[in-house]
């Protein structure tokens, strides 16, 4: 990486290094290299050409990633890895086609066994949770016992307003 740092180093003042947006640079730093690269690798470029100290490049850690982010001119193209989005199709920067070329740890067959196990850990199928119904109401207290009687109640109380 240093010699990118070198080549945009000779291409670029210092003052134009210290004026250069980083989000500009960034984009400078993707065209010099013709490739996608990490976040972290692209956070320490900036960091290295504008002589950052390490308190700093912490500092702007989010602030340069968040405008990433939103520049129009870069695509996330797997975890953390950005590109330039003029590189890349149109149906290649779409969620799904960014997402189908992440590599997961989890085959998926592994991963259909996590959401199926998870669906059965989930809430009942009407919401309440288990037993939401047996808490020992008698009816006596004018709380309903069952679900069907709730509503029952809810309608009985609109039509004494």
């Amino acid at each position: 990486m240093s010699g990118m740092s070198e080549n945009l180093a000779v291409q670029l003042s210092d003052e134009e290094l210290r004026e250069i947006p980083m989000v500009d640079l960034v984009h400078k730093i993707l065209q010099s290299k013709g490739e996608p690269m990490l976040y972290r690798d692209l956070l320490q470029e900036v960091a290295r050409l504008k002589g950052f100290s390490e308190e700093e490049t912490m500092r702007y850690i989010a602030q340069l990633f968040t405008e990433i982010n939103i520049d129009g001119r870069f695509v996330c193209v797997g975890r953390s890895l950005w590109g330039l989005k003029h590189w890349y199709p149109t149906e290649q920067t779409t969620d799904s086609a960014v997402a189908g070329n992440i590599k997961d740890d989890l085959d998926e067959e592994e991963l259909d066994e996590e959401l199926y196990e998870d669906e059965e850990e989930g809430l009942d199928p009407d919401g309440y949770g288990e037993g939401a119904f047996e808490d020992g109401f008698d009816g006596e207290d004018g709380y309903p016992d069952d679900e069907n009687s709730m509503m029952d109640t809810d309608m009985d109380d609109e039509d004494n307003i």
